[in-house]
């Protein structure tokens, strides 16, 4: 039994074994077809990659040969062109060469010509020089001259001609000189006034205090008149009570004083205690506060234009002059103006120190501040101020010729003069009265309508401009243009304007009817 369970034992094992060496078999065999399908796949894939390939190179092949024979086609035609191009040109140098050689035959027979022609002109040289020597032995028989006689004729009379041309020319550049200059004068002016614009109306001191009423004249006037006695003997000016209303009049010429008895008559209005004493005490506050204002004035000028060196004396004039007008024109900024305007032509000219100019036409005035207290000019007396404090010569005698009374040293003087001058008739510089200003105005307008056929006229721009309208009736095209140019000629006899007066003469014919 046992050898039974034993033999069933091996029988199993062996069944077994041969089960698992079965299936190592048949999984053996299994991995060598996979193999086998991998290889086979592997040999399709490398055939398809080298027919792919052949393709690829065939392709290629035949797109460089194409490239190849378009290349070759382009080089042929470009032979082909350069060839037609040398046969042309060989064409056209075979051409100019047959030309060539009839341009030397040509010039050949040329030379020829020319050679028979110099023979003939050599024989026609010596007779007409032959000719020559008789007629000038006759013309020497004739003129009783020889011909050295006759050559100094002839020598001096060109001379004399040419001393005239000569004088013409001369006197032609000196007008063209003249001309230029004066354009490049005129051109300086307006570009030295274009550059400058004031900045602030001028201040005008008045010589006019304004009362709160009336009662207070008796007050400045005290007792047995005291009050108005103290004043004038405090401040050396006179105040004039009239009878119009609450208003006192500063009469004197002192300006500065002037500006002190105002300032003082105003303080003490405003403080309501006049008396003698507090009239002293007043006017000596505002003397000194004037003072301050004087050097304030003086130090801001000099600062203005940087200037160097200034001794405090000119500054001290400086600052008087702010107090000054010249026809209702503050004499300080007219110093102001004149020093830039003087800088500026400097430099529109190209001078080498612009600031002597400009030093100059700051200082051109200084003499107002004295020409009160002192004799003479005030070009003079502020050249001798400016001397005594060291200024340049060429600044002195800037200062001293701008009104001309001493001759011109350098370019710098005539500078100052114009600037002075265009300072002083600027538009709006200096001020006309009112009265003045309106009786212009009927002045212009009663021009017109002394001329026939005027209807209307009218002074329009400040007086600048006078607007007519004529009768359209009476007055054709051809006679207005006419009757403008007489009234101008008759504005320009009878008026004295500044600038230009524009005379507008208007014609104008209307028809009105009406739609009812």
């Amino acid at each position: 039994m046992l050898e039974l369970i034993i033999s069933a034992l091996f029988a199993l094992a062996g069944l077994g074994l041969f089960i698992w060496a079965w299936h190592r078999i048949a999984t053996a065999r299994h991995l060598l077809q996979e193999a086998q399908q991998v290889k086979d796949q592997i040999k399709k894939d490398l055939e398809t990659e080298r027919r792919e390939a052949l393709i690829k190179l065939k392709d290629e092949l035949y797109k460089r040969r194409t490239e190849a024979e378009a290349e070759l086609k382009k080089e042929r035609l470009d032979l082909e062109r350069f060839q037609q191009k040398l046969t042309s040109r060989l064409e056209i140098l075979e051409k100019k060469e047959l030309q060539a050689d009839d341009i030397q035959r040509e010039l050949q027979q040329k030379e020829r010509n020319l050679l028979r022609s110099s023979d003939q002109l050599r024989a026609h040289e010596h007779r007409v020089k032959t000719l020559h020597d008789e007629l000038i032995s006759k013309l020497e028989a004739v003129a009783s001259m020889t011909r050295e006689d006759a050559r100094q004729v002839l020598i001096n009379t060109l001379e004399a001609d040419v001393r005239m041309t000569q004088e013409k020319w001369v006197q032609k550049v000196e007008e063209e000189a003249r001309q230029n200059a004066k354009e490049r004068s005129i051109q300086i002016v307006v570009n030295a006034m274009q550059r400058y614009a004031a900045e602030q109306v001028a201040p005008n001191s008045s010589g006019v205090v304004h009362l709160p009423n009336d009662e207070m004249k008796g007050r400045i006037i005290g007792k047995e008149g005291r009050n108005i006695k103290s004043l004038e003997m405090a401040t050396g000016m006179e105040f004039v009570i009239g009878e119009t209303p609450e208003i006192i009049t500063i009469s004197g010429f002192n300006p500065i004083r002037r500006e002190v008895a105002r300032r003082s008559l105003e303080k003490l209005i405003a403080d309501g205690r006049i008396n003698p004493t507090r009239i002293e005490e007043t006017v000596e506050q505002c003397e000194k506060e004037i003072d301050e204002m004087i050097e304030d004035y003086g130090k801001n000028a000099i600062m203005k234009f940087n200037l160097q060196g200034v001794k405090p004396e000119i500054m001290s004039m400086l600052g008087k002059l702010h107090f000054r007008t010249s026809f209702s024109q503050n004499v300080l900024l007219h110093s102001f103006e004149v020093a830039l305007f003087a800088r500026v032509i400097a430099e529109e000219l190209g001078l080498p120190n612009p600031q002597i100019a400009l030093r100059g036409g700051l200082l051109h005035d200084i003499g107002k501040a004295l020409s009160a207290e002192c004799e003479g000019s005030h070009a003079m007396l502020g050249a001798e101020v400016a001397r005594r404090c060291g200024e340049d010569a060429l600044v002195v005698n800037a200062i001293a010729a701008h009104h001309e009374e001493v001759p011109f040293a350098s370019i710098y003087a005539p500078i100052v003069m114009i600037a002075d001058s265009i300072s002083a008739s600027r538009p709006g510089a200096r001020r006309e009265t009112l009265s003045t200003y309106i009786k212009r105005l009927e002045k212009l307008e009663d021009i017109a309508h002394t001329f026939g056929g005027v209807k209307k006229a009218y002074a329009l721009q400040a007086g600048r401009e006078i607007r007519i309208i004529v009768e359209e009736d009476n007055v054709t095209d051809e006679k207005a243009i006419g009757l403008a140019r007489e009234i101008a000629t008759t504005i320009e006899k009878e008026m004295a304007f500044p600038g230009q007066i524009k005379v507008n003469v208007i014609r104008e014919k209307r028809a009105i009817e009406y739609a009812r």
